[in-house]
């Protein structure tokens, strides 16, 4: 599958997860913390966007600041860049790291953005959670059911800082993750380019976004 066929499809589920009222019918035990920061994410953003309707009908771009505002707390995009570069991390200075998680930060929100201006609403069906709490590192399992065609399963990836705040790194569909799928082409582009070309590359594709 071609990279950006890929990410259109991990953007759209990640945009469904936090568009979406999430159900937990079929879930009897109380919610856990992963659990409740995956509700209270999408009912912050419900709420953002019902709130702000009018405006953003009258100028789309201020999607933008919205959905920085309100998804960003609960992504750690530094994390998401470290595991994204892989060992190629360890190879950049700190000004570089900095650009580089700033850069990425801004095309998975810019990304996000331009993709909720499509969204059709679908529905989220919580799984029952399985991981053991005390590792740390978990997966919220999920199910997104379309109006035609199988449902989409899915998980959000979270560990817990030493704030012991919850914070998302990694969103799996079927099995593939977008932040491997990420670190193949980075790396290629790093060995092809360097570093600050693919920073720069970047930088140009987020002002496109604009």
């Amino acid at each position: 599958m071609k990279m950006h066929t890929l990410f259109s499809k991990l953007t759209w589920v990640i945009l469904a997860t936090f568009l979406t009222t999430v159900s937990f019918n079929s879930i009897a035990e109380e919610l856990t913390a992963p659990q409740k920061l995956v509700k209270d994410a999408s009912d912050t953003m419900l709420t953002s966007l019902e709130d702000n309707k009018a405006e953003l009908e009258s100028d789309p771009d201020k999607i933008y600041k919205l959905v920085e505002n309100q998804l960003t707390p609960y992504f750690d995009f530094e994390k998401m860049t470290k595991l994204a570069l892989g060992k190629n991390w360890r190879g950049l200075d700190k000004k570089q790291q900095a650009q580089f998680v700033e850069e990425f930060r801004l095309l998975l929100i810019r990304t996000y953005s331009t993709a909720m201006l499509e969204y059709s609403d679908q529905q989220i069906n919580m799984l029952p959670f399985r991981d053991d709490l005390s590792r740390k590192r978990v997966n919220v399992p999920m199910e997104i059911i379309q109006p035609s065609g199988p449902s989409i399963p899915m998980a959000l990836s979270l560990y817990e800082n030493d704030s012991n705040e919850w914070k998302v790194y990694d969103v799996r569909i079927d099995g593939i993750s977008l932040v491997t799928n990420y670190r193949s082409s980075f790396a290629t582009e790093i060995r092809n380019k360097g570093a600050d070309q693919l920073i720069a590359d970047l930088a140009q594709r987020n002002a496109k976004l604009k």
